[in-house]
């Protein structure tokens, strides 16, 4: 499951409710800093469960410290670091829509929850956080999505405190993908963020086989954009990623019934999955490889790269 912020906007269920169907099917779970439960809270639902923290990177060093023992306390194995969003994109359809809860302080919960910035808001503003609400949600906006960015010399600082893999997600680049290799990262998500971020980014899938072939000897390599149906699992497979992460099509069924509507998208994700496996002649995801597939030119293509 792909990292995905704010879920208790989509169904009253929240990461919570999603994070319980995850341990139910055998996915695991990444679980988005922004979010509308606690770590502790999704850890519990989660269960047995495999799961994944997805730090949205604070500027405040005793803030990330916190909130990475946090999770390494409540069993999540893996870090996944998003590169993409130091600062929101232009988005014109939140724009119209006055949508940005986090002012509000919805999606906050993992900050509103957290030791070390509750003391640090108390103690610079002499209020405590449910007393001054847009205060305290300004406070966290600016240290998780308005922060600025890190540098690859930040990484030694997340090492350090982080024994378990880590991944950073966002990247679309070969010299990226080498970088993350040179500073002892153990894996890779090729993303675009779902095309949120950056107007006019390419597609992932147009540079997955590039980047594999230059790290994923080394390195696991991840791939998260656009995936919709099972053939499209293959074919990111097939192209050299070791597994693909999914993330509207869950959201939409969560939104339409909760954590029965994730856990039907999940089952017929998979359902298809095999099936579409099955019908190709591939007995293994090992088997995935990039004979079984080929990129076809169309005229349209050709007459648009002249």
């Amino acid at each position: 499951m792909a990292p995905i912020g704010v879920q208790g906007i989509f169904h009253d269920d929240r990461e919570t409710g999603l994070a319980s169907v995850c341990e139910e099917v055998g996915v695991p779970y990444t679980m988005s800093t922004a979010a509308t439960s606690s770590i502790e809270e999704v850890a519990a639902a989660n269960g047995d469960g495999k799961r994944w923290y997805q730090l949205y990177w604070p500027q405040d060093n005793d803030i990330t410290l916190s909130l990475l023992n946090r999770a390494k306390a409540n069993g999540f194995e893996v870090l996944v670091i998003t590169l993409d969003t130091w600062s929101l994109a232009w988005r014109p359809a939140d724009l119209d829509n006055a949508y940005v809860p986090f002012i509000k302080g919805v999606g906050c919960q993992v900050g509103f929850s957290d030791p070390v910035f509750r003391e640090k808001f108390e103690t610079e503003t002499g209020s405590k956080v449910e007393d001054d609400v847009l205060g305290a949600s300004r406070a966290w906006i600016g240290q998780v999505v308005a922060s600025g960015p890190h540098t690859w010399e930040d990484l030694a600082f997340v090492r350090k405190h982080w024994d378990g893999p880590i991944v950073l997600k966002g990247i679309q680049h070969v010299d990226d993908a080498k970088k993350a290799l040179e500073y002892g990262c153990d894996g890779i998500t090729v993303s675009n963020h779902g095309g949120r971020q950056v107007d006019g980014a390419i597609g992932s899938l147009d540079v997955l086989p590039e980047i594999v072939d230059a790290v994923g000897h080394k390195m696991t390599v991840l791939f998260d954009s656009g995936i919709r149906t099972g053939s499209d699992v293959v074919k990111a497979l097939c192209l050299g990623a070791k597994a693909v992460l999914i993330g509207r099509p869950v959201i939409y069924g969560f939104g339409i019934d909760g954590r029965n509507g994730a856990r039907q998208v999940f089952q017929g994700l998979l359902a298809d999955f095999w099936q579409t496996m099955g019908l190709a002649g591939i007995r293994t995801v090992g088997e995935c490889n990039r004979q079984l597939i080929r990129k076809v030119q169309h005229a349209g293509d050709m007459k648009a790269m002249m």
